[in-house]
């Protein structure tokens, strides 16, 4: 019985072999995580493991150092990297030899076509290069097992190459109804300025939406923002998601029915996530619009997951199981709101 190995996880149990940094919490500032080298990367690397991670996405920073680059790279696995800090480019190879190369900064945000073969590059001299890649490599290690398979296998997905203004970081907005509009591409350049967020106040006065269809594929992803003086409506939907602090500075508030809620302050690179089932709203304080990055797995042109496809068809603007209206939510919210406001606008003017 001794030899008996049972519940075991493809995913876990790769990532054990690799002998990287695994950071975990409900909350983390990604500007200051550490990293250690990865062969396979030919850079430092970390894994990042949120409470509410779930088992389908895995987050991967990636520091390049001054000039440098990565390892020639080709994987199974669907990828969505945000910029956190510096500049540089990536090139990758297509399906019939020819080469793409785009340019990226502080910001940008980019998915490239599944399984082509491709590098990072720092363009900098002197200052590191920090990527957050959000991906499905737990999916696929749990599926296959095997390594090789997920990162040698040489299939060319030609159907992923999509139009070719995308690659250059154009992009293509798709009407729908508030809080599901999209905007179609493989690249945002820089997604801290990018200006087709549009209204969604279902989900909060002034409050405006985006979502992504990046390189055609199954990860989710969308861009939220919290005007001055305004905070989201408390609401609660499946885990899986990983939230980036863009802009701004304040707070969200995290919790289980029947429990005190657990603060957590952001400001930009912060990235935090409920876990299943816990309820959480989010508070700018600053006076600037606080804008996030959501990114998780099933897009809205690809649910795949059933919770997902049932998120596509709920509106934000009726009352629901799933959301509180401002006037339905406890008086201390605002209150307490409004104190932070204040204390805020304190500091500023104590800096000044």
């Amino acid at each position: 019985m001794n030899d008996v190995r049972w519940k075991i996880d493809g995913y876990e149990e790769w990532l054990a072999r690799q002998n990287l940094p695994i950071h975990k919490g409900l909350a983390i500032d990604l500007m200051t995580v550490e990293t250690a080298f990865w062969p396979r990367l030919g850079a430092d690397a970390a894994f990042v493991h949120l409470d509410a991670k779930g088992d389908y996405c895995t987050l991967q920073l990636t520091d390049l150092p001054p000039g440098g680059s990565t390892e020639q790279l080709g994987h199974l696995y669907e990828e969505v990297v945000y910029v956190l800090d510096g500049q540089g480019s990536t090139s990758f190879e297509m399906g019939d030899g020819t080469r793409r190369t785009f340019e990226w900064g502080r910001g940008s945000l980019f998915s490239l076509p599944v399984n082509v073969r491709y590098r990072h590059f720092n363009a900098s001299g002197d200052r590191r290069a920090r990527l957050a890649c959000v991906s499905n490599l737990p999916t696929l290690m749990k599926l296959f097992r095997n390594e090789r398979f997920v990162f040698d296998t040489p299939f060319d997905f030609t159907e992923r190459i999509t139009d070719e203004k995308f690659l250059r970081g154009e992009g293509l907005f798709i009407p729908t109804r508030e809080h599901r509009h999209m905007w179609e591409t493989n690249l945002v350049p820089d997604l801290l300025t990018f200006d087709q967020l549009r209204e969604s106040p279902g989900r909060g006065k002034g409050s405006t939406n985006i979502m992504f269809i990046l390189a055609d594929g199954t990860l989710h992803a969308h861009a939220s923002e919290i005007p001055v003086g305004g905070y989201k409506k408390a609401h609660v939907h499946g885990e899986g998601y990983h939230i980036f602090q863009l802009s701004g500075e304040g707070y969200s508030l995290y919790w289980y029915p029947g429990e005190e809620p657990t603060r957590v302050d952001w400001h930009y690179g912060t990235l935090h996530s409920p876990p299943l089932g816990m309820w959480h709203q989010h508070f700018n304080v600053s006076d600037d619009p606080a804008r996030y990055l959501a990114i998780g797995f099933g897009s809205m042109r690809y649910p795949f997951l059933g919770e997902k496809m049932r998120m596509v068809d709920r509106t934000y603007t009726t009352k629901s199981e799933f959301q509180i209206d401002y006037e339905d939510e406890d008086p201390a919210i605002a209150k307490q709101f409004e104190e932070e406001r204040e204390a805020f606008a304190a500091k500023v003017a104590a800096a000044r």
